[in-house]
């Protein structure tokens, strides 16, 4: 038995009106019956094309300011019956159902909506009802029924109908149907999540996710792994929703470490300073403040110049091409920035592998946020980390309080020690790092490897000492003992931020006493594994 139902009848009720004229027309001229609702079916009749109204099919009229219209057995009846099945084509013939063959919906907008920032009535007005129950309902009985919820898959469809003389086969409706489902899904995630937040429910009692495909990629983070880039829709400036200008395609490494670089940018304010990331497997290299990004990434680049190479560089302002010239001198993988101008541009052009975005911004640090991350069996949600250092009550716990210079020394540094990964140390001077350690199992050896990479970027500088040398040391977490403040102390550093909280506390502030360290706490810990 052939597995191609022809389409005959179909019904279409879409938000998103793109390509829908040359679409119905299509389906008109290849002899199919179309139905339509609302604002819908104006469009295709304004266009002159043969369209019979829902209302005319159920013989009720919409009501309730069309929140019913489609809620309907000769609707739902058409799309759920199974054909060549005795029991429903009686029923069928009983009510005076006619099948529908193809579903054509494209949902209410309410990811677009709430991202604009509307108020909770149109927000909840722009809940679709009846074009997920029909979505379902084709979904289901995909056997017998094609269903479309994306523009793109209108030539898809007409293709098929070409091929099959009129009809549509098995493998194209269960792939339309399984895309129809997640749709749903992503879209009732959007709702319940909005929800959630409007309600202040932090954690409740089921949590949904759901994206839609940006692009699949050539694989993950390794070769072996699959991989693909789904955009959820959160109202967020970054890697996202940046226009890629130039250069190959981003792999699953470059959109973390793009999206890394960027949230760590962005906690400078463009309106104070330039300010330049350097980022390498999801890790700051060099981070940098500058009167021009150009003085901001040559101090980046200069605190882990062997690092910085092959990385990933984010920038706080529009790119200039003096800034441009500069990065293009070493490999760089991605450039990511607000926007940039017309000789930047042509400067990066002449890397054809070099990746250009633009974002149109910057996001909010301290706007909320939620964050999920895979686990066997299970997901993680969380708040995003949204605590900036300048809204902190810092408070100076040792004898000697810090000067001017450091204590912006040491916001710079604890700005940056909250995208390093833990345990993370973070050596600053004059508004730029100078040795980065990350990722270690214990403090102390966070504190010795940035000291390290201190002394070996001056003498890649051929400087005289240790960049640590007069430097501040910022901290993501407490230091549970004496001895990892003990160790940047004899690197050089003169002034500590941290969070406090450990036990030892008394201990620690005593030890920083007699080193004549200036130590402040935060009251805030940054974490990030």
């Amino acid at each position: 038995m052939s597995d191609i139902r022809a389409i005959k009848r179909a019904l279409l009720s879409v938000s998103d009106k793109t390509g829908l004229i040359d679409f119905a027309r299509a389906l008109s001229q290849r002899g199919v019956t179309l139905i339509s609702t609302g604002g819908t079916r104006k469009t295709i009749a304004d266009a002159g094309i043969a369209v019979v109204d829902v209302s005319d099919v159920t013989g009720f009229p919409e009501m309730m300011d069309g929140r019913v219209k489609t809620l309907h057995p000769k609707v739902h009846g058409g799309l759920l019956a199974i054909r060549e099945n005795p029991e429903h084509e009686a029923a069928m013939l009983a009510h005076g159902i006619e099948p529908i063959d193809l579903l054509v919906v494209n949902l209410y907008p309410f990811e677009a909506t709430v991202a604009k920032g509307a108020d909770w009535d149109e927000a909840i007005e722009n809940i679709d009802i009846g074009g997920p129950a029909m979505i379902r309902a084709a979904s289901k009985n995909h056997e017998d029924v094609a269903v479309v919820v994306d523009v793109a898959d209108y030539q898809v469809i007409l293709a098929a109908m070409d091929a099959h003389g009129g009809g549509s086969d098995l493998a194209l409706r269960k792939k339309l149907a399984q895309k129809a489902y997640a749709r749903t899904a992503a879209y009732d995630a959007t709702i319940s999540n909005w929800l959630a937040r409007a309600i202040g429910a932090d954690s409740p009692e089921y949590r949904a996710v759901g994206g839609k495909l940006s692009e699949p990629m050539r694989y993950g983070e390794n070769p072996h792994q699959n991989a693909g880039f789904y955009l959820t829709g959160e109202n967020r400036l970054g890697v996202a929703s940046a226009r890629q200008l130039q250069g190959k395609q981003l792999s699953y490494n470059n959109v973390n470490d793009t999206d890394a670089a960027f949230e760590l940018v962005a906690e400078f304010d463009p309106a104070r300073t330039a300010a330049v990331a350097i980022i390498k497997h999801s890790n700051p290299c060099g981070v940098a403040e500058g009167a021009t990004l150009t003085e901001a990434y040559l101090r980046a680049q200069a605190c882990d110049p062997v690092s910085a190479f092959g990385g990933i560089v984010a920038l706080n302002r529009k790119l200039d091409a003096a800034a441009a010239s500069e990065i293009v001198k070493i490999f760089t993988e991605v450039i990511i920035a607000p926007d940039a101008d017309e000789d930047a541009i042509a400067l990066v052009a002449g890397k054809k592998n070099l990746r250009l975005l633009l974002t149109g911004g910057l996001p909010d640090p301290r706007a909320p946020g939620l964050g999920v991350r895979s686990v066997a069996g299970g997901l993680l949600f969380q708040s995003r980390d949204n605590a900036v250092v300048d809204d902190m009550p810092l408070k100076v716990v040792t004898k000697r309080a810090p000067t001017a210079q450091e204590l912006a020394d040491l916001k710079f540094a604890f700005r940056v020690a909250k995208h390093v990964k833990s345990n993370a140390i973070v050596y600053a001077k004059n508004g730029a790092t100078v040795g980065v350690g990350a990722g270690q199992m214990s403090r102390v050896d966070s504190s010795r490897i940035a000291a390290w990479k201190a002394a070996e970027a001056a003498k890649a500088a051929g400087a005289a000492e240790s960049w640590a040398k007069g430097s501040v040391v910022a901290s993501d977490a407490f230091f549970p003992f004496a001895d990892g403040l003990l160790a940047a102390a004899e690197a050089g550093a003169t002034a500590v931020i941290q969070p406090g909280g450990s036990m030892r506390d008394d201990e620690v502030i005593k030890a920083a006493d007699e080193a004549g360290l200036a130590m402040v706490m935060t009251g805030y810990r940054h974490f990030r594994h």
